[in-house]
């Protein structure tokens, strides 16, 4: 049987990665968790209680397209909370996980061969999806002195139909700040860009507040979800902010390609969005780790590294110790029992030299992890 050409899409490593660090786990080794970007713990224990409540009260049939008005309503009021926004819930839209917001966002905006600008290194499957969507996706070198995030120079002149961005970023954990969004939004408008801001790492910060996009301007996507700050990745519920003319547009669209996202999911992520001391509990965490993490890899040899302004990841650039990133993170997986990510999942023309560390785990798992990789650069 034949296979579309759209079909032909990349393998995402990182899954690849987990498959080698499962099967050495399988054969009785302990392997260190440094290439997943997952949370170690589980959804907010409200939010699993809320669930089990519901599921005593009766079936969890389809919801309308957009979501449950209840959710919707929650998180417009977790904008007025976090960032001054005062939010229509109207255009809040409940989605399969960020994934089924992309999917949602690039039927809407774009036509069949239009081009989408992503800053490079970013999240691989923007690219994917892009293509199998029949789009273009146009990687955009982005610089250190930028801190790996796009700026308007990056795309002057390109005829680019959309712009997608992300801050804190996979894999840097970097963030743009006000007056950066401010400038990327004004060059879109300019040239009639769609902007698109992936927005999946909010609330796990560090320094500063992360700014969402819709603290400049309403004429853009913002997409979220509850996988990483509500630690929810295996529930696949997430959400779009869209202008209010796209509201009927992305509800016809979910309508048929979703139906609804998954009710029981809903119902947890709305409970979860009040279980605060837990949530921050899981940030005294990754505060630690983090900590831990720019000290350890810089003490044992990873010294050209962005510190994350947000998320759980550290971007190292290994170009002084490999030129093959693949190969470097089956050998650290083999010899250190530690699996990290190569970062050409993130990067195609640049990711030969450098990889990814997440800090998405416990602190012991953290410490161990760094201590392995101490040893393992030591004895190269």
């Amino acid at each position: 049987m034949r296979s579309s050409t759209r079909s032909a899409v990349d393998p995402f490593i990182v899954m690849d990665v987990m498959q080698a660090a499962s099967a050495a786990e399988a054969a009785g080794r302990h392997i260190i968790h440094m290439e997943v970007g997952q949370p170690g713990t589980g959804a907010p224990r409200g939010a699993v209680s809320a669930l089990g409540q519901a599921m005593d009260r009766g079936a969890l049939g389809y919801t309308v397209a957009l979501g449950l008005p209840a959710l919707r309503a929650r998180i417009a009021q977790m904008y007025g909370e976090w960032y001054n926004v005062d939010l229509d819930p109207s255009r809040v839209v409940i989605t399969p996980g960020s994934s089924g917001a992309f999917i949602l966002a690039f039927t809407a905006l774009f036509d069949t061969g239009d081009r989408v600008g992503i800053g490079a290194p970013g999240y691989p499957s923007y690219r994917q999806i892009l293509k199998a969507l029949a789009l273009e996706p146009v990687d955009l070198p982005t610089s250190p002195e930028n801190r790996y995030q796009p700026v308007p120079d990056d795309f002057s002149g390109m005829d680019l139909a959309g712009l997608m961005v992300a801050s804190p970023a996979n894999p840097t954990g970097t963030m743009l700040d006000r007056d950066a969004i401010a400038a990327l939004v004004g060059a879109c408008d300019a040239a009639g860009t769609s902007f698109i801001s992936d927005e999946i790492y909010h609330g796990i910060e560090y320094d500063k507040k992360a700014v969402t996009a819709l603290e400049v301007t309403d004429d853009c996507y913002v997409i979220n979800s509850f996988s990483k700050y509500f630690s929810m990745t295996g529930w696949r519920v997430g959400w779009m902010v869209v202008p209010e003319d796209h509201v009927r547009v992305i509800e016809r669209i979910a309508q048929n390609m979703f139906i609804c996202a998954p009710h029981a999911s809903q119902i947890a992520a709305l409970a979860a969005m009040d279980c605060d001391a837990e949530l921050q509990g899981n940030m005294d965490v990754y505060r630690a780790n983090r900590t831990l993490m720019l000290e350890g890899l810089t003490e044992a040899g990873f010294t050209r590294i962005a510190p994350p302004d947000g998320a759980f990841y550290v971007y190292a650039d290994v170009s002084d110790l490999t030129d093959d990133s693949r190969s470097f993170a089956a050998e650290i997986l083999e010899k250190a029992g530690v699996a990290v990510t190569p970062g050409l999942d993130f990067d195609p023309a640049r990711g030969q030299s450098t990889l990814r560390f997440s800090y998405a785990r416990s602190t012991a798992d953290i410490a161990e992890g760094l201590a392995r990789l101490k040893a393992f650069m030591a004895a190269r």
